[in-house]
C-alpha cells in the first residue's frame, strides 16, 4: 500500500477505535442504569436465571409490561406472535408456521431469552439437542426454547422467586 494511503487507513482506523471506546463506555452506562432500576420492578429475580442477564431481564419486562394484567403464560406467548397459525379444513387440523401476530418487542424479548437458556443451561441445551436430532431446523427450536423461557419468566414474576434449577428441568 503506498505510504499516503497506508497513513490515511491508520487515522481512520484511531478514529473508529476511538469511537467504538466512546460506544462501550455509554453501553456500560445503560448497563449500569439498568442495573438500578432492575430490582425495583417485578422482574428483579429474573437475572437469577443462568444466561439472562440484566439487559434480557429489562427488555423481557420493557415487552411485557404490567405483568398483572396477563392471565397466564399461553397468553404472553400469543401476544407475542410466537403461537403457530392452525389451519382447518375437512374436519383436519394441522399447525403451519408463527403468526407473527403480536407484538414485535415482546417476540425478540422472548427469543431473546429463549437463546439464553440454550446457549447456558444444560436441560434447555439438552433440550435443543434432542430436537435437532430429530430433524428440527433452528428457528423451530429458538420457538420452543422462547416457548420455554416465557413460562419460567412468568412463574418468576408472578411467584417472585428465584431460578430452582430442579424445578424445569
Amino acid at each position: 500500500m503506498p505510504t499516503d494511503a497506508a497513513e490515511s487507513a491508520r487515522q481512520i482506523l484511531a478514529e473508529d477505535v476511538a469511537m467504538l471506546a466512546v460506544l462501550d463506555g455509554q453501553i456500560a452506562d445503560a448497563e449500569a442504569r439498568l442495573a438500578e432500576l432492575l430490582p425495583a420492578s417485578p422482574f428483579a429475580t429474573l437475572p437469577t436465571v443462568p444466561g439472562w442477564g440484566v439487559v434480557r431481564a429489562a427488555n423481557y419486562g420493557g415487552a411485557l409490561g404490567d405483568p398483572g394484567r396477563w392471565p397466564g403464560p399461553r397468553q404472553v406467548y400469543r401476544a407475542s406472535g410466537l403461537s403457530p397459525m392452525q389451519y382447518e379444513s375437512a374436519g383436519r387440523r394441522r399447525d403451519g408456521k408463527i403468526s407473527r401476530e403480536g407484538s414485535v418487542r415482546l417476540r425478540r424479548a422472548l427469543i431473546d431469552l429463549g437463546m439464553g437458556l440454550w446457549l447456558v443451561e444444560p436441560a434447555a441445551k439438552a433440550r435443543a439437542g434432542e430436537l435437532k436430532a430429530r430433524g428440527k431446523k433452528g428457528k423451530v427450536i429458538a420457538c420452543v426454547m422462547a416457548n420455554r423461557a416465557n413460562r419460567i419468566a412468568y412463574a418468576m414474576v408472578r411467584d417472585h422467586t428465584v431460578y430452582e434449577p430442579g424445578r424445569w428441568a
